[in-house]
């Protein structure tokens, strides 16, 4: 079942998995949506997750994230570590593919 986004602005989750160190979400960005600049620490924990891009807008939703690891569609990145937002979808819609888990340890910047 989709459901709104943790962060409110108009995109959507359908998770696809849910253990106590790793999830998995398929996540919607319909017009009009986007996700602010934000941090996700698991507090004891470091925290990874794999992003891959089903289908791209047509303009806007663009994943901005510094030190990311890309290559094409997939996106390996430290969300407790590195700030990161999408841009507003300005037309279609985004899918992605969302996977991510956890290891013991402090998160140091």
């Amino acid at each position: 079942m989709w459901e709104p986004g943790r962060q409110g602005t108009g995109y959507d989750k359908f998770q696809l998995l849910d253990l106590w160190f790793a999830d998995a979400y398929l996540l919607r960005f319909p017009e009009g949506s986007h996700v602010p600049e934000h941090t996700d620490v698991v507090p004891g924990r470091r925290h990874w997750r794999l992003n891959v891009v089903l289908r791209r807008a047509v303009t806007g939703g663009d994943f901005v994230c510094g030190r990311a690891r890309r290559l094409g569609r997939v996106c390996l990145f430290r969300p407790d570590r590195e700030a990161h937002s999408v841009t507003r979808i300005e037309k279609g819609t985004r899918y992605v593919f969302s996977f991510g888990w956890t290891l013991p340890g402090e998160t140091r910047v």
